[in-house]
């Protein structure tokens, strides 16, 4: 079949790869011309998409990567993997539609188009099938086919890979769901069929919002536990041991990505919409997780005072900049708050982390350093963010003379476990 992925980013580029692997003739459409260049040229910025992987569908031309929407004419499955960001409170869904109308315009009888972006409970019958509807001149169920089917990718995560973690798939009718469940079971080793779009968006929006207040749990804890002189990481293994009715979640120094800080909201801003009243946990466990990067400020401040230093012209060391353990990705990071707030407060900041190629960091607006035993023993405060695994942690603790440590890594009288 003839497989067009919308958005080639880190949802739609391994889809992509491997419907293209399957056997598929895939299209990777992508409105950013820098983007489509790197890939023509063999160079994936996915992660999980290794460049060796790339070229090797390019060569067999089972994969093409475009900006031109000329090439989507006489597709079977259109797949939109396009972001949906929240801007100012609300979902912001302009990149759905656009690519919908670009679809819609090339849309023929008998093709499928399935949505995989994030979004609210009712998005794929009140948005998507409209949009195609009115660009095609085609009538969803009887001329064209559509569904939504959420995307669970979890960037460098080693554990479970792309195709081997369940995929769950819908339609708006019976013979769409067939169609779709059909196309995602010769991509991914489980799928999992429900009654309806709406079923599906809820599903994807409630692992994150599960999520979201569990860790949010636990990072308003870390606010109360060390004043109260109770160490909560040992309290949260020792909690763990119960083989029921218990999951293990970890404070941090915040959310990051797209996920956690954003998808909630997607289903808080749909029950403020249709029902009128707040979604309570959701707003809570955003604001405790929005308040985190405040938190390790002061920490670090009162850190440093305890050593009778002030913040202001102290030199400050963050290590471990993405929002995720052993990811490349900076988006949403709480690390770019606590540099700012550090800032802020007349502290010398620089930031470390060897996953991050350093015109990323740039971003930050915070000096890039490698964490060496000089740049260590040379600052006032280190801040483990993200405990890399490239990162010395040894070294680290040897030679830092002050450390607030986020993970639960470090031990010893230098370090503050957050």
């Amino acid at each position: 079949m003839q497989i067009v992925v919308a958005g080639q980013g880190y949802v739609g580029l391994p889809l992509a790869v491997r419907a293209a692997e399957v056997g598929h003739r895939v299209i990777g459409y992508d409105v950013d011309a820098h983007r489509v260049q790197q890939l023509a040229a063999g160079q994936s910025y996915v992660e999980d998409v290794d460049s060796a992987r790339l070229r090797a569908v390019l060569d067999s031309d089972s994969y093409t990567a475009t900006t031109d929407a000329a090439g989507l004419v006489g597709f079977d499955i259109g797949v939109i993997t396009v972001p949906t960001p929240m801007r100012d409170g609300m979902p912001d869904l302009t990149y759905i539609e656009t690519c919908a109308r670009t679809l819609g315009e090339h849309l023929r009888p008998g093709a499928t188009v399935v949505l995989e972006s994030t979004t609210y409970p009712g998005c794929t019958d009140e948005l998507l099938v409209p949009i195609l509807e009115e660009a095609s001149g085609l009538s969803a169920g009887d001329d064209f086919l559509a569904g939504f089917s959420p995307e669970r990718i979890a960037p460098g995560n080693k554990r479970f890979s792309f195709d081997g973690t369940p995929k769950v798939v819908s339609g708006i009718d019976a013979k769409s769901l067939d169609v779709i469940k059909a196309f995602y079971d010769g991509i991914f080793q489980t799928t999992v069929p429900v009654s309806g779009p709406k079923v599906a968006e809820l599903a994807k929006l409630l692992e994150n919002t599960f999520r979201l207040i569990n860790i949010s749990l636990m990072n308003e804890l870390a606010t109360f536990t060390a004043s109260l002189g109770v160490n909560l990481w040992e309290a949260i293994d020792a909690a763990a041991t119960k083989p029921f009715g218990f999951t293990r979640f970890t404070p941090g120094p915040g959310v990051g990505g797209h996920c956690l800080p954003v998808d909630p909201l997607f289903l808080s801003w749909k029950v403020e919409q249709e029902l009128g009243v707040p979604f309570r946990f959701v707003e809570l466990a955003d604001d405790v997780n929005r308040r985190m990067p405040d938190y390790v400020v002061q920490r670090v401040v009162d850190g440093l005072r305890k050593r009778g230093l002030a913040v202001t012209g102290s030199r400050v060391l963050l290590l471990g900049l993405t929002y995720k353990y052993n990811a490349t990705d900076l988006r949403n990071s709480p690390a770019a708050r606590v540099a700012e707030l550090l800032t802020d407060l007349g502290a010398d900041v620089r930031g470390a982390d060897p996953n991050v190629q350093e015109s990323d960091t740039s971003k930050l607006n915070v000096p890039r350093v490698d964490a060496s035993p000089q740049e260590v023993a040379a600052a006032d405060a280190v801040v483990l963010l993200m405990d890399h695994t490239r990162f010395d942690l040894t070294m680290i603790q040897e030679h830092a003379s002050y450390v607030l440590d986020c993970r639960n890594r470090l031990s010893g009288a230098n370090v503050e476990t957050l």
